[in-house]
């Protein structure tokens, strides 16, 4: 099992409509999808900068193959989206982790 981690940052007067966007738009999407599964939303508090808020997603995804194709038929899409409506107020960067129990 592979955990798909995006950490964002915006500033404080954008969070609270980017936590709304994330909830309202993004998450049913790609929930419907249903490649990737079992969203998690958390606030980062450490590394916190004054103006500004880091919120990380996390999903589970079973390979970097449903990955792959999870972003090029609506990954990418859907962060061409988030940039027309935020522009440059939200930077993010995605990592992708293994669980090892």
């Amino acid at each position: 099992m592979l955990i798909y981690n995006t950490t964002y940052q915006t500033g404080n007067d954008d969070a609270r409509n980017f936590v709304i966007w994330l909830h309202e738009v993004y998450m049913p999407q790609v929930e419907a999808d249903g490649r990737l599964k079992h969203p998690r939303l958390t606030r980062i508090l450490s590394h916190k900068e004054q103006d500004s808020e880091c919120f990380s997603l996390q999903w589970e995804v079973e390979d970097t193959r449903t990955l792959h194709q999870w972003h090029t038929t609506q990954g990418a899409g859907l962060n061409a989206e988030m940039l027309k409506v935020f522009k440059d107020k939200v930077v993010g960067f995605p990592t992708l982790m293994e669980v090892i129990e």
